[in-house]
């Protein structure tokens, strides 16, 4: 990776973004990159619009602001198309990742995007067959593995592990790998 890889997250508070976001920064992280990872929210509730953002860089990263024009767009709510200008200043050949039921080609269409690429995940429907809570970020990170090649998706189930096994019950925990799993074989690409 020779430049920077920036990555907006759009969701809405309670679907995990912030984790998401902060999990990618620290497999990164573990493959001796250079991460920044922060959400960007007040103090609004379960449910509110939040965005948060990952930088990864094989050298130092100097910038200390949100990200302008991001490679990589992860939406983890699709109610908040049409809501918010959610691919503002992204790369004509960025990446679109969004939880939704619907095909790559809709959501290409629905959000007029010429370039770059476009995958579709069922993430809330993974995560509630799989840790049984409509917690979609788990899931949505593991469609950006494949849709990015950044990480290898054992290390990542393997970050997952270590990080929630401090915080919840073991069958918690292999829910959110076999979510992660599930999400990572079937996400949808054109």
């Amino acid at each position: 990776m020779a430049e920077m890889l920036e990555v907006r997250w759009h969701g809405r508070g309670g679907q995990g973004v912030k984790t998401a976001c902060y999990l990618v920064a620290e497999s990164a992280l573990s493959l001796g990159k250079y991460v920044q990872a922060f959400p960007e929210f007040g103090p609004e509730r379960a449910g509110a619009p939040v965005r948060a953002f990952t930088r990864v860089s094989d050298t130092p990263i100097r910038r200390h602001y949100p990200i302008q024009s991001p490679k990589v767009v992860v939406i983890v709510d699709a109610s908040l198309i049409g809501q918010l200008n959610l691919l503002e200043g992204m790369a004509k050949d960025g990446i679109v990742i969004v939880n939704t039921e619907e095909e790559p080609k809709q959501v290409r269409k629905r959000l007029g995007i010429k370039g770059g690429k476009v995958y579709t995940v069922s993430a809330t429907k993974i995560a509630l067959e799989s840790i049984k809570r409509a917690i979609p970020n788990i899931p949505v990170l593991g469609a950006f593995v494949r849709a990015t090649g950044l990480l290898d998706i054992e290390a990542v189930k393997q970050d997952v592990r270590n990080k929630f096994s401090k915080r919840f019950r073991p069958e918690v925990v292999e829910g959110n790998i076999e979510a992660l799993r599930r999400a990572y074989e079937e996400v949808r690409s054109e």
